[in-house]
Parts: structure tokens; C-alpha cells; sequence
């Protein structure tokens, strides 16, 4: 029997999973993901390594040797965060030579402190990417207006890179831009384009959750038709931008230079609302040169029972357009959402990372 994840990676969606912890890289536990449920790379996050610090005990020897050389809390974060993420670059380094650098990536962010700092984002990133030292990890740089010169001015560097954070089709287009822009300029100071990656993260279900809960307020029959579907149409409409961008002459100048696609990466794909299908971001969104990265509770549900057809996305972008109308059509601006969601994923991210300094400064001083 075929399972559903390799259906998914026939179909040309490379699977990352969405979480990391060194719990994960000792026990083996990462190991068989990629051996038994077709994991090509890894995503993380403030949340992810909040989360991995204060749920286990693998960092306490490590924990106190920072302390006993009386390292402050960032650079302990620093260490303990890239130390993971060079560990789990090395673990999918087979799988990164064998597709060229297009999987077995790891991805980390920038302190997402500096989101509305250009400057110091693309210094926190050069930072980051000389700290860890491997070709296939790659540098998170959230898509706010401040971060896509940093965006730039990274991949001109020649440092490979994950856009989180996006939300709307018009900053999609922006990202995709700040791309070409970036690789452009490496190819003027003479760098090789084929060793630049990047994916551009699009965020799917938070879109729906906030879109349904503005259509549960106006209480409509009309609302409570279009619930639980904006997220899979925005997204699907993200795909035909991506599409539009490969067609142009000017990715056409820089992929015959050897330059790699940015390829769109959804994110934000477990369902939040019960009464959806607990899979719905996934078989929802099934094309070619597409990732998506799972929590693992999303990730075993559809290795349990996804029902993976193929193509999900082409031919749906007028649908799908008529549906984001319908929405305005009742009085909820698109703009509007993508904004609040935009804003309230980086207070998320900070908030997350103020939780991640304080577990680790917790941390060294019982070490201390």
C-alpha cells in the first residue's frame, strides 16, 4: 500500500515538519519521520524552541556548562538553538545532496525583535547562517515591509532563505520580488545562483480563523456559507502568483543563470476549527514545487487517512477569486484581515521568544 505522505511527495509536496527539539534529534524520533513518513526538512520557530526548552531535560548538561562560562542569555540562545539546527542540518544532509538543496532544509528565525529593522535582520541572518555553518539551512526573515530589503540584501549574500509571515497575495508578490531582486544582485558580484534557495511561507489556517469568526458575527445565512474556505483560496490564488512569476522574462534571465524558484511553502496547516477536516490544508493544497510543513499531529493525521487525488490547486484560481469576493461582498475586508494577522504573528513571535529568554534565563541561574 502507497501512503498517503508518499502520495503527497509523488505529487510533487515535499513534507517539512513543523516542529524541532533535541529530544527529537537523540531518540531517533526525527530519524524515523524521514525513514516512514516521507519528511524531507524541518521548520521552526520562538514557539518551537520555547516549547522544546522547557518541556525536556536534553539541554540541562549544555544549560550549565553556558552558565559555568557565565555566557549571558541571548548568546545561550543563540548556542542551544543553532547547536539543533546544525545537528538536524546534518541529519537531512543525505537528503539535501541527493535533491540538489531543493530538500533537507532546516529553518531558523532571526529574533524577530528586529522585524521592523532591515539592517539588523539582514546582520541577525548572516549571523545566523555563519553560526550554523551548513549549506542547507536556511534563514527565516518575516515578510513585514521592513524585512524585504533584508530579504534582498541576504540572498545577495548568497545565504538561503524561508519568508514567513505571509498573509496576503499583494505581499506575496512583494516577496517574490524581494527574491529576484536578491539574486539578481548576487549575480552581479559574481556568486553562483544554483547553491541560493529559498521558499516563500504562506500561512493558510489563521486566515480562516479570523475570516469565520467575522462571518459567526454577522450571523448570516449567507456568512455561515462561506466558512471554513478562505484560507484554501487565498493560498490556491498564491500558487497562480507563483505561477505568474515563472512565466515572466525576467525569471526566465535568471533561471537560465542557474537560479532555483522560490517555491511557496503553506504554513499554519493544522485546522484550528474542529468541525473541519483535520487534513484539509493538506489535500486542499496539492501541487508540484510546493512544501508543506506539518505539526505533527497534522503530519500523523494524514498519514493516517488523507485522501491525497493529485492536484488540488490548478484550475481552481476563478473559484477561488469568487470566493474571496463573496466574502468582501458581505462586508469583511480582506485587507483588513491580513493586517491584524500580519501584526498579531509577530507579537505571537515575540511574545515567544521574551518566553524563550526567560526559560533559559531561569535555566542558568539555577545552573549558576
Amino acid at each position: 500500500m502507497t501512503t498517503p505522505t508518499q502520495k503527497l511527495s509523488d505529487a510533487g509536496v515535499s513534507i517539512w515538519l513543523d516542529d524541532l527539539s533535541r529530544e527529537r534529534l537523540t531518540s531517533g524520533g526525527l530519524q524515523r519521520l524521514i525513514d516512514e513518513k516521507n519528511v524531507v526538512g524541518v521548520t521552526t520557530n520562538p514557539t518551537i524552541f520555547a516549547a522544546a526548552l522547557a518541556g525536556h531535560d536534553a539541554y540541562e548538561a549544555q544549560v550549565q556548562e553556558l552558565a559555568a562560562a557565565g555566557t549571558d542569555v541571548d548568546e545561550a540562545v543563540l548556542t542551544i538553538t543553532t547547536d539543533d539546527v546544525r545537528e538536524a542540518c546534518d541529519l537531512f544532509a543525505p537528503i539535501a545532496e541527493a535533491t540538489q538543496g531543493v530538500d533537507g532544509r532546516v529553518s531558523i528565525e532571526v529574533d524577530p525583535r528586529l522585524a521592523q529593522d532591515a539592517e539588523a535582520t539582514a546582520a541577525m541572518a548572516q549571523r545566523l547562517s555563519r553560526t550554523i555553518g551548513r549549506d542547507n539551512a536556511l534563514i527565516k526573515i518575516p515578510a513585514t515591509e521592513a524585512g524585504l530589503p533584508s530579504i534582498t540584501a541576504t540572498i545577495a549574500e548568497g545565504i538561503s532563505v524561508n519568508v514567513t509571515l505571509i498573509f496576503s497575495l499583494e505581499r506575496y508578490r512583494a516577496v517574490i520580488n524581494a527574491y529576484l531582486l536578491g539574486l539578481e544582485q548576487a549575480l552581479e558580484n559574481g556568486k553562483d545562483l544554483t547553491g541560493i534557495h529559498s521558499v516563500a511561507s504562506f500561512f493558510v489556517s489563521r486566515v480562516d480563523a479570523e475570516i469565520d469568526k467575522r462571518l459567526d458575527a454577522l450571523g448570516t445565512e449567507e456568512a455561515k456559507a462561506l466558512k471554513g474556505q478562505a484560507g484554501l483560496a487565498n493560498a490556491r490564488l498564491a500558487y497562480q502568483v507563483f505561477e505568474d512569476s515563472l512565466a515572466t522574462e525576467r525569471w526566465k534571465h535568471l533561471a537560465a543563470a542557474g537560479a532555483n524558484a522560490q517555491r511557496p511553502l503553506w504554513a499554519s496547516t493544522g485546522v484550528k476549527d474542529p468541525n473541519l477536516p483535520d487534513t484539509l490544508y493538506v489535500t486542499g493544497l496539492v501541487a508540484p514545487h510546493t512544501v508543506n510543513t506539518m505539526p505533527e499531529k497534522t503530519l500523523e493525521a494524514t498519514f493516517d487517512h488523507a485522501e491525497v487525488t493529485g492536484d488540488t490547486i490548478t484550475g481552481t484560481y476563478q473559484e477561488s477569486t469568487e470566493l474571496l469576493d463573496r466574502i468582501a461582498g458581505v462586508g469583511i475586508s480582506y485587507q483588513e484581515v491580513v493586517d491584524k494577522l500580519e501584526a498579531e504573528g509577530l507579537t505571537k513571535f515575540e511574545d515567544s521568544w521574551a518566553e524563550l529568554l526567560e526559560t533559559v534565563r531561569a535555566a542558568l541561574d539555577n545552573a549558576r
